[in-house]
């Protein structure tokens, strides 16, 4: 393993409830309470993982097809269960959805062509977010209809 692998943040309690994630960058992110809480504020780190497996894919997605067209809509949207049983709390049924639409402009066809390719690639190896948690959990990755 090289030092060019290792990824670390910093996880500080700023007070009741609520917590800073800082990376090595020096970037940091605010997290904390269920969104049962009556201090519910933020993102909760169940929405952080959420995000991450989203943001994560749409980094892959948007190099592939970005290079042949900017898109005029772009989302991601990454859903689940979160559920408690014999194993625990946990997510089940997570779902990454794309909603991507290109303007009538020269590559854009190609854009098009590629997304459930670029979709595919992501989910199946190069997003590191995603296959990770799918070593425990299943991930499936859909594109929309736009």
């Amino acid at each position: 393993m090289s030092e060019n692998s290792k990824r670390s943040v910093v996880v500080e309690r700023t007070s009741s409830g609520r917590f800073v994630a800082v990376n090595a960058r020096g970037e940091s992110i605010s997290f904390g309470t269920s969104p049962d809480s009556d201090q519910a504020t933020g993102f909760t780190p169940v929405e952080l993982l959420l995000a991450a497996i989203g943001g994560c894919t749409a980094v892959d997605v948007d190099a592939a097809t970005g290079r042949h067209a900017d898109p005029t809509a772009f989302s991601v949207t990454v859903s689940g269960d979160k559920i408690s049983d014999e194993l625990g709390n946990h997510m089940t049924n997570l779902q990454v959805a794309f909603t991507v639409a290109f303007p009538d402009v020269e590559g854009a066809e190609r854009a098009r062509a590629i997304l459930p390719r670029a979709v595919k690639a992501s989910h199946d190896r190069l997003c590191t977010v995603s296959r990770t948690v799918e070593l425990g959990t299943p991930v499936t990755a859909t594109v929309a209809n736009s």
